[in-house]
């Protein structure tokens, strides 16, 4: 199937508020409530004819520049301007191009523009990410096809090649990678244990949400059947390791699969070491250290790509996920000692895709699995987000991805009941309705992707996937 070329005639976007029904803290941050980004994206083809696609992605402050002299405000206005910046970029464009194109011919510009304002360059891949994703639906619903079939064609283009952004891939048969892909039919959710959360009922907090839903770590084992995890690090080697104490007799049992994440928290190497030499040699987190299968994003930014970790990477694998901030974070971190990386869509599909292929075409070379991609979070919600997240990380052929979103708002309680019955009757294995909302079902602690792989459009099944566009604020 050849990429089809179009010009993108309009973008648009509108918000939504959306409160958590618990405080989410991961590393210096607590989030209690943010906008999510809804993209609305018309594409005109060189026949005449139009299209229209979605997306949305929580504004999650704190995570994209951890800057604290910046509040949440300011944090949300930078995401803004990525936003504007990229629209700008892509309506102006006077050629028809592929879905591809589109955004490789913008890339240089969009980092370069957002680094002469001060902006970080995860900032500057919020805007495309946002606006590739809502294009490819639209892409997608044009020719009726899913985004796993759409994918595995390369509808959307793909040429490493002549793109410039993946030179280290010269020669690597990107078509064939895309056509091995097979999308799968469930996933297990690894469930987020946030630095605020209540591990079980000793410390759950009086004024907890009386909704229905878990409010303590064991509480949410028992509702969603939870084997995956995924442990909060604050950076202090001894509050981290009681507190993992603590989660890990709350778990015992029940865990198959631990991930940690340090969310730039320790200052350095060394720093980290000191926390891993303890986390090693305690007796109560033995169990625990088995079933860790890599730790994430332990280091700050600013110095996580200064020095080799390789050291550190033989006794746990390591993976960057801040530090994942162009297209070539991965191969710098690579040299360095590092094996994983993070598909996490604020930051883009394209590069989970570029990501996914070095994954294989170094373990073909290495003739080992050694380097990896892990499906993370950004607290997606129930809708479009969590299900082009999804769609994604299943058609990669992900086993279990960080899942959220679920546990810190109460589903779409908040949003209009038509809405919330157009996605119950577009994914029902993906949601149910309980205590008094719609929202994602997590059964046996596993997803059912099977709607996902086969809707037409990314992961939305219709244009508009259902959304009450009316019901929102439009901005910008």
């Amino acid at each position: 199937m050849d990429a089809p070329r179009f010009h993108i005639e309009e973008i648009r976007f509108a918000e939504r508020d959306v409160a958590l029904r618990l405080p989410f803290r991961f590393g210096a941050a607590t989030v209690t409530a943010c906008p999510q980004v809804y993209v609305r994206a018309r594409i005109r083809f060189e026949n005449g004819g139009t299209a229209e696609g979605c997306a949305a992605e929580m504004m999650v402050p704190k995570w994209f520049d951890k800057n604290p002299a910046l509040n949440n405000e300011q944090n949300f206005e930078q995401l803004r301007f990525a936003l504007r910046d990229a629209r700008d970029a892509y309506v102006a464009e006077d050629d028809a191009h592929t879905a591809w194109t589109h955004f490789a011919s913008n890339y240089a510009g969009l980092q370069a523009r957002a680094k002469a304002k001060g902006l970080q360059a995860l900032v500057a891949s919020y805007g495309p990410a946002l606006i590739d994703r809502a294009v490819m639906d639209a892409l997608c619903l044009h020719t009726g096809t899913s985004f796993a079939m759409a994918m595995s064609a390369n509808l959307c283009g793909i040429d490493i090649a002549g793109s410039g952004l993946a030179d280290d891939l010269a020669g690597f048969d990107m078509p064939a990678f895309l056509a091995s892909q097979s999308p799968r039919a469930s996933i297990a959710a690894r469930h987020t244990v946030g630095l605020a959360d209540a591990i079980d009922d000793s410390d759950a907090q009086p004024d907890a949400p009386a909704d229905g839903l878990p409010t303590t770590l064991a509480a949410a084992v028992k509702r969603y059947g939870l084997t995956h995890f995924k442990l909060k690090l604050c950076g202090d080697t001894a509050q981290d390791i009681d507190r993992l104490q603590r989660i890990a007799r709350a778990i015992d049992g029940h865990a198959q699969l631990v991930t940690l994440d340090g969310n730039e928290q320790y200052a350095d190497a060394d720093d980290f070491a000191v926390f891993l030499d303890r986390m090693l040699s305690t007796p109560v987190l033995w169990k625990l250290a088995q079933k860790t299968v890599f730790v994430e994003q332990p280091i700050r930014r600013d110095a996580a790509l200064q020095r080799d970790v390789s050291a550190l990477g033989k006794r746990i694998p390591l993976l960057i996920d801040e530090s994942d901030a162009t297209l070539d974070a991965f191969v710098q971190a690579r040299a360095l000692g590092y094996t994983g990386v993070s598909s996490k869509s604020c930051k883009g599909f394209y590069k989970s895709v570029v990501n996914a292929a070095r994954c294989a075409h170094w373990n073909a070379i290495d003739g080992g699995g050694g380097y990896f991609l892990s499906g993370e979070d950004l607290t997606m919600q129930a809708g479009i987000g969590v299900q082009q997240d999804l769609a994604l990380v299943g058609w990669l052929g992900l086993s279990h991805v960080e899942r959220n979103g679920h546990h810190y708002v109460n589903g779409l309680a908040a949003v209009p009941e038509a809405e919330q019955q157009a996605l119950l009757k577009l994914h029902p294995g993906l949601y149910e309705t309980s205590d008094g909302a719609t929202r994602l079902a997590i059964r046996g602690g596993q997803l059912d992707l099977s709607s996902l792989a086969a809707a037409p459009g990314f992961a939305t099944g219709k244009p508009g996937a259902g959304i009450s566009w009316d019901a929102m604020r439009s901005v910008y």
